[in-house]
């Protein structure tokens, strides 16, 4: 049996918790998977999986191997790239995890960006709003926008975004221009769900923002559903600058209290701690340093 297929095999297998979605991650067939970390076992002599009906967890064993195998892979892995990507550039499959709209306005044209030189890169980009786990996703890196506290994975900051306060001309024709974040409260707010909060709009500079509960007539869980909303004249809306386009320089959409609205947040790229980066993981992190601050006029309407 190939060994390097097997120790592949059980480490999905492992991090993901199924043979299922090792499978799915490894691109293979679920029973071929099965089969890998079977063959392994008979190899070694020792059980490493304890197999249920729905999950699969590890024996002893399983728990010594997996503390090693997978930063021997990534060094394999290291190892045969640099041998082939120095004459033939980067290679393989790059998984990408990015919040949906952030994704969709932004990261995707930076993958194509990064893609373009090395025909033989394969690149999967996975969108989701939740923070998805790296590890039983099989993810290499993902975008994050804000902050979390999560000790395994290291964070590469990019840059930094701040929402903006927006309504159209026509609803403030009607309702009025709040002055204040107080006035909020008398407003239609459109509440983006995604937010940690997305009743408490924040205020002022980072620790000493005041929060506004504000009310909502719509709840949304995609910022640019929000701000299709608040072009329609059906309220307020606390948008990430990504999504706005250039409705603030055609006058579609109206900042509002730009002094006082809260603060910035940071982006980011983050990765699992502990792992060695495949050089192409290198490569596209270091792009994305570089690339945010060069590319993406939207960035502009942050510091509004």
């Amino acid at each position: 049996m190939d060994l390097i297929n097997g120790l592949r095999a059980f480490v999905a297998t492992a991090e993901s918790g199924s043979f299922t979605a090792a499978a799915e991650r490894l691109g293979i067939s679920n029973r071929l998977t099965s089969k890998y970390v079977a063959e392994l076992e008979d190899r070694l002599g020792v059980r490493l999986l304890q197999r249920t009906t729905r999950r699969v967890g590890l024996t002893s064993s399983g728990e010594e191997l997996l503390s090693r195998a997978p930063a021997l892979l990534d060094d394999l892995d290291a190892l045969l790239g640099e041998v082939t990507e120095d004459t033939r550039g980067f290679s393989g499959t790059i998984r990408i995890s990015a919040p949906v709209t952030f994704g969709e306005v932004y990261v995707k044209d930076l993958l194509a960006r990064f893609a373009a030189p090395h025909p033989e890169l394969v690149i999967d980009l996975r969108l989701s709003d939740a923070y998805v786990d790296l590890a039983a996703g099989g993810i290499d890196l993902a975008f994050r926008i804000g902050t979390a506290d999560v000790s395994s994975l290291k964070r590469r900051k990019l840059g930094e975004l701040r929402s903006v306060l927006v309504a159209s001309p026509a609803y403030l024709e009607t309702h009025g221009v709040p002055q204040k974040p107080g006035d909020l409260m008398a407003h239609q707010c459109i509440l983006d769900t995604n937010r940690r909060n997305p009743t408490r709009w924040p205020f002022g500079p980072e620790g000493q923002e005041e929060f506004i509960q504000v009310p909502g007539r719509f709840m949304v869980n995609s910022a640019r559903v929000a701000r299709d909303l608040a072009v329609a004249g059906h309220g307020i809306a606390f948008c990430p600058p990504f999504v706005l386009g250039d409705d603030l320089e055609t006058g579609r959409l109206v900042a509002l209290m730009p002094e006082t609205v809260g603060p910035y947040h940071p982006v980011s790229i983050v990765y699992l701690e502990g792992r060695t980066l495949p050089r192409k993981v290198r490569a596209l992190i270091d792009f994305a340093l570089e690339d945010f601050r060069r590319e993406g006029d939207w960035k502009k309407t942050a510091k509004t």
